[in-house]
């Protein structure tokens, strides 16, 4: 069993209704080739409703990381493609959602490519060359916290090499 386990995810929704989740684990911030890949397809999802986004894809990426916990039985990050908290006031966004999922143990980085009414809680992030922020959120670290570690993270792009496989990997999933 890893002592640090990082774990990303992201949710890629299907014309059938469907869904594919996927994750990759990874040991450290910086790491460039992940530990290990899992998707999970869902069946039933359901239907985006504005303001309660985390109704569609919570249950996707419990689906998914149930898989990656019984490999390794812990997880130390999960870091996902969205908001954790809306605002200021920590409105609760999908990654706030997954936080108390995960009985508030596991802290859950946030990391969204576009502002979110206009986002001034959330620590932008310029990486590379990109002119183009992204935004990070946290439960359970601090955001400071967070935005450094997907700061660090590889790859020489605005969004770190990890984050795009695992985008990758759930639009590829059978």
């Amino acid at each position: 069993m890893l002592e640090r386990m990082i774990v990303c995810t992201d949710v890629d929704y299907r014309p059938d209704g469907s869904a594919r989740a996927a994750a990759l684990l990874f040991a450290g911030w910086t790491d460039a080739q992940p530990l290990g890949e899992w998707t999970r397809r869902v069946d039933e999802v359901e239907p985006y409703l504005p303001g309660e986004f985390f109704r569609r894809e919570l249950p996707c990426l419990l689906a998914v990381l149930e898989q990656v916990l019984r490999v390794n039985g812990q997880l130390s990050v999960v870091v996902i493609d969205g908001y954790v908290t809306l605002d200021a006031a920590g409105t609760p966004g999908l990654g706030a959602h997954l936080h108390a999922a995960l009985g508030e143990v596991v802290p859950v980085v946030g990391v969204a490519k576009t502002a979110f009414r206009g986002s001034p809680h959330a620590v932008a992030v310029c990486r590379g060359s990109s002119r183009s922020a992204l935004y990070v959120t946290a439960a359970g670290m601090e955001p400071e916290e967070a935005a450094c570690a997907v700061q660090a993270m590889a790859g020489p792009h605005r969004l770190p090499t990890l984050l795009k496989r695992v985008d990758q990997l759930c639009r590829l999933a059978g």
